[in-house]
């Protein structure tokens, strides 16, 4: 395989030739970067874990086994404050692509495309694009793997707007690209996910297919594993029962990091080999909390803080930050959109609602929201700063712990429901089940499991206003769509239940005898191939070689794609 230097000079020939359009989007930061001698368009990688939280040795995790991530926390800076917007994947994945919260999007009910009375897609405002789309935009390489699971999208790759991507599933790589062309590549490890934690068994009897191929793949990683951690070498929170099934469960999350832990030291050793390291930001992370219960869907810590790890090339990393130190500095996940476009150099879009994590003001407060999760309607909102969580809930007097099908298939979740209906349930473990309240209020500092409610204590009075306060100006900020039902939020994105297309590309000439391409439908982005090429997303006018042909077609987020339009070969239409 050839390799591909990625040598400054001729990468910024190639941004020139091919991108007049962002020029004035960028011109000055290159400027800068240039005069300090610095590359102008960096590689980027998101690695994203999925379904963790920080069971890595250098957040302090005494069991786990993370000789990869370590050596990238060596390099990089660890940020152990961060947190996502929801405790499930699809809206947070959805607030993570496009740097605004999910409940602004109409895309906070897990899943949309899997709705229990009926699949649908959330259709974002017309402004509003996927970061990956405007770093494509701008002339990087664009690509990911097998997940998507956007909310506007389906799960898997190609379920999408095809104008985020370059390349998209399991074949595709920053090696596909074109020679000096900076890349963005977004890899998801499926190693980590709650199904992996399943025991093959019990999805095929479940009938449960995906998920028996997840649990084999998973087993099998595991089997390799050359030191496993035992069920006895793990701690069990309070909120679980010791019991030998609750041990191994957890044994097996941790194996399963093992498992995502040798991936990522592939991926290094590929960027080395290639030599890339040193002209690519890396930044490592997982899409919410652990994959047990109590931890994914909820927006306790346990759900919602994540770790991360951020590696600059030495000569790219703030001066402000030094290699393997901790930045405990609070960061949401709508902050990683503004934060990566800033890396390349592109004017701040004004629909992002995040801000750049090194900001000259640190941020404050981290929101995060649930709604319906699965087959169990729900509306819970939080807000937390660096001492207090404080949780809003919308549906007072139910559980927390909502029977949810998928995750029955969990021990640790068998073990709740046998110690609850037994009798023999602690009140640490009880307090998930009990009738929750309207407002909870927790220290984290001196209450990290959120047990203790504080709402109704007076020495708290203050703190409880305040949070409750910020609470209320966020949701106005962001114009939570939560109190919308999410029938009439469906009808709204699909009127009755019929998904939109987009209008076909309208296909013009301009004065300098260049193909102009544009849509009817406000918000859509437009692509375009030669002949039978790979498709293309359109930035500016287009030269048409003769005898050669353009077929073009346009998407909305959340909408069927349009027909497709041809021009020249054969003929225009």
């Amino acid at each position: 395989m050839s390799r591909l230097p990625q040598q400054r000079l001729a990468s910024i020939f190639w941004w020139l030739a091919s991108l007049p359009v962002a020029l004035s989007l960028t011109a000055a930061v290159t400027a800068s970067a240039e005069a300090a001698g610095l590359p102008a368009r960096p590689n980027i990688l998101v690695l994203m874990a999925e379904d963790l939280s920080a069971h890595v040795a250098v957040f302090a995790d005494p069991v786990a086994r993370t000789p990869n991530l370590d050596r990238l926390a060596a390099d990089g800076v660890r940020f152990p404050n961060t947190f996502t917007t929801a405790g499930v994947c699809a809206p947070s994945r959805a607030a993570f692509i496009t740097g605004v919260h999910q409940i602004s999007l109409g895309a906070q009910h897990m899943r949309t495309s899997t709705a229990p009375r009926g699949g649908y897609l959330a259709v974002p405002a017309p402004e509003i694009k996927a970061f990956p789309e405007l770093l494509r935009q701008a002339g990087y390489y664009t690509y990911t793997d097998r997940k998507l699971d956007y909310q506007f999208s389906g799960i898997r790759a190609g379920s999408g707007p095809f104008t985020i991507w370059d390349d998209q599933g399991s074949d595709s790589h920053y090696r596909n690209r074109r020679a000096q062309q900076p890349f963005f590549g977004l890899i998801n490890f499926l190693s980590t996910h709650e199904s992996a934690t399943f025991k093959v068994w019990s999805q095929v009897r479940a009938g449960n297919w995906l998920g028996m191929l997840v649990a084999s793949s998973a087993l099998a990683a595991r089997t390799g594993l050359a030191d496993p951690i035992a069920a006895e070498d793990v701690a069990v929170p309070p909120y679980y029962p010791d019991s030998p099934a609750v041990r191994e469960e957890i044994a097996t999350l941790y194996n399963n990091v093992q498992v995502m832990d040798a991936e990522v030291g592939t991926i290094l050793a590929e960027l080395t080999t290639d030599g890339l390291l040193d002209n690519t930001i890396i930044i490592w992370t997982t899409d919410h909390g652990d994959a047990l219960p109590r931890a994914k869907r909820e927006l306790f810590d346990s759900g919602i803080r994540v770790p991360m790890i951020i590696r600059w090339p030495e000569r790219l990393r703030p001066a402000s930050l030094d290699a393997g130190t901790l930045d405990t500095r609070l960061i949401s996940f709508i902050d990683l959109a503004p934060f990566i476009l800033e890396l390349a150099a592109i004017q701040r879009p004004q629909f992002l609602q995040g801000r750049t994590p090194f900001a000259e003001t640190p941020r404050q407060y981290i929101h995060a929201s649930r709604d319906r999760v699965d087959e169990q309607e729900d509306r819970v909102r939080a807000v937390r700063d660096r001492q207090f969580k404080y949780l809003r809930y919308y549906r007072p007097g139910t559980p927390g712990a909502y029977r949810i099908a998928y995750r029955e298939a969990q021990a640790t979740m068998q073990a709740l429901w046998q110690a609850q209906s037994s009798g023999q349930i602690t009140p640490a473990q009880a307090a998930w089940f009990a009738p929750r309240p309207e407002e909870a209020l927790y220290d984290i500092t001196i209450d990290p499991h959120e047990l203790n409610n504080l709402a109704g204590n007076p020495a708290y009075a203050a703190d409880l206003t305040r949070l409750r306060s910020e609470l209320g100006a966020w949701r106005l900020r962001v114009a939570d769509l939560g109190e919308i039902s999410e029938d009439d939020l469906a009808q709204r994105f699909w009127p009755d239940g019929q998904q939109p297309v987009t209008a076909p590309p309208i296909i013009e000439v301009d004065h300098n005898g260049l193909l102009q391409l544009q849509s009817s439908t406000p918000g859509a982005s437009l692509g375009y191939r030669f002949d039978d090429e790979d498709w293309q997303l359109y930035r500016a006018p287009v030269a048409l070689a003769a005898g050669r042909s353009l077929v073009a077609k346009a998407v909305r987020y959340g909408w069927a794609e349009s027909s497709e339009v041809r021009w020249g070969g054969r003929s225009a239409k």
